[in-house]
């Protein structure tokens, strides 16, 4: 095992603790790219109307049909 002096471990310590700065610093900057709701709206903007869409149409039928249940049920009483 090879003995390192202290200005060696030092200047490792530092390299590393740069290096970590640099990393995080690229990491925040992804994360609040990734995190930008309007602009990635504003990149899937056929995707994101496309499923609003679905929702709509979904939901319109759900509330249809479950309106229906109720209107069945009271007819026949």
């Amino acid at each position: 095992m090879s003995q390192r002096t202290p200005a060696e471990i030092r200047a490792s310590i530092e390299q590393n603790r740069l290096e970590l700065a640099g990393a995080l610093d690229s990491l925040r900057s992804e994360v609040a790219e990734v995190t930008n709701w309007r602009k990635q709206v504003a990149l899937h903007q056929r995707e994101v109307l496309i499923g609003a869409a679905v929702t709509g149409f979904v939901l319109g039928g759900g509330i249809a049909a479950f309106g229906g249940l109720f209107r069945r049920r009271s007819r026949r009483r």
